[in-house]
């Protein structure tokens, strides 16, 4: 039952047309995301706080996840 239902679903993701190439949109939010965590790491470690954020290998994933949702909220809320 669940196999029929996201077989279902895959058509409501939002696709975005650039350039004649069909991109999903969860794909630029992963980028953008990525491209977010990269500058604030880059930032941190120029103010020397990154010290003190605590374990990096947890800090950095779940900044990722944050700015991806925060750019699929503003660009994709319906």
């Amino acid at each position: 039952m669940l196999l029929a239902l996201a077989a279902l679903m895959t058509g409501c993701d939002p696709v975005l047309n650039i350039y004649g190439t069909f991109i999903p949109a969860w794909l630029i939010c992963l980028i953008a995301g990525t491209v977010g965590t990269v500058l604030l790491r880059y930032l941190l470690a120029k103010l020397r706080l990154e010290p003190h954020l605590g374990p990096l290998m947890l800090v950095y994933p779940c900044l990722l996840l944050l700015l991806s949702c925060v750019v699929w909220i503003l660009f994709f809320q319906s």
